[in-house]
């Protein structure tokens, strides 16, 4: 039962990592969602310090198994649950595969200031000194912070805090595989005490004009991946089986004269984004007229809002460019 003077808050478990489980001491061959959300809260020290838990498991996959729709499904319970006035924020523990891109389309669709972070670890909760209590831990202290209100959709990893939009996975291996590259952290954990430095500036959550609703679909969209002697016939083929194509391009967004030539006679919206860790793309610099630079959004940031504005009916170049300018 919660009680006035204490914060309540709610943990959306998809799986990943942090609910995986294998042999004793090993960092590799184990099987992720093998535990409950309960399991993990379990074994965490000092937690019913910070906040009273509820725990809703909404599913228990590997990350490379989140889909679109389970994507919705998170958005809209949030944003149903968030009217409670006891809840004072939520953490989702999700796998570091793709977490990048269901936080940032949390980011995109929950209408909420309340805190929304996600977490995850990169050690099983089986092996030698596992990450994942620690982040689960760090992350509830975010959630449950009155300084985490308003600012976005958030991702608490190794004792730093990120924004959603700039936040990607960067090792395949280290407890620090989690970044925001040029960017950096807006803020850092130590103990259970919550400090940020800075603010995400670019609109999310309540301000932005996506909105998602339970059992909808999201448009489908490809990311085709330049590199030396790409086939077009690939270019080709994605175009005709999609509503939107991001391209990964070279550099600052560049691909060869034969792409050039397929991608002008593309007659859905195409987004140029790149292969590149860091650095932007400006929509003066597209070598297609008929292409929407991304900014600095990677590929698969950017198939994120190109659904969603898809989603929303918003496909013309014009609105395209204002929206990955905007968000």
């Amino acid at each position: 039962m919660n009680n006035n003077n204490r914060k309540k808050v709610i943990i959306l478990a998809t799986g990943g990592t942090i609910a995986g489980s294998g042999q004793k001491g090993k960092e590799t061959g184990y099987v992720s969602g093998s535990l409950s959300v309960d399991d993990i809260i379990r074994d965490i020290p000092f937690v019913s310090d910070v906040a009273d838990i509820e725990t809703v498991q909404v599913c228990n996959v590997n990350s490379d198994d989140i889909t679109s729709d389970i994507w919705i499904d998170l958005s809209c319970t949030i944003n149903e649950m968030s009217k409670d006035e006891e809840i004072a924020g939520f953490v989702v523990t999700h796998g570091t595969d793709t977490l990048e891109e269901t936080a940032y389309f949390l980011n995109m669709t929950v209408k909420t200031e309340k805190c929304v972070v996600l977490t995850g670890s990169m050690r099983p909760a089986t092996a030698l000194s596992a990450d994942g209590p620690l982040n689960l831990y760090q992350a509830i202290c975010v959630a449950a912070s009155e300084k985490s209100i308003g600012k976005g959709v958030l991702v608490l990893f190794s004792n730093n805090i990120f924004s959603a939009r700039s936040v990607k996975k960067v090792n395949t291996y280290n407890v620090m595989a989690v970044s925001a590259g040029e960017s950096g952290s807006i803020g850092v954990i130590r103990n259970n005490e919550v400090e940020y430095h800075d603010l995400p500036v670019k609109a999310h959550t309540v301000r932005t004009e996506f909105h998602v609703e339970r059992g909808s679909s999201l448009p489908r969209v490809q990311i085709v991946y330049f590199y030396v002697d790409a086939d077009t016939g690939l270019l080709q083929y994605a175009a005709k089986n999609s509503e939107g194509l991001i391209i990964a391009g070279a550099g600052a967004g560049e691909f060869s004269r034969e792409y050039i030539k397929v991608i002008n006679e593309i007659k859905i919206p195409v987004v140029i984004s790149s292969r590149i860790y860091d650095g932007m793309i400006t929509q003066d610099s597209v070598l297609c007229e008929n292409t929407v630079a991304a900014n600095d959004l990677s590929p698969q940031k950017a198939a994120v809002l190109l659904r969603l504005a898809l989603y929303n009916g918003t496909a013309s170049n014009a609105d395209l460019i204002r929206i990955f300018s905007t968000y």
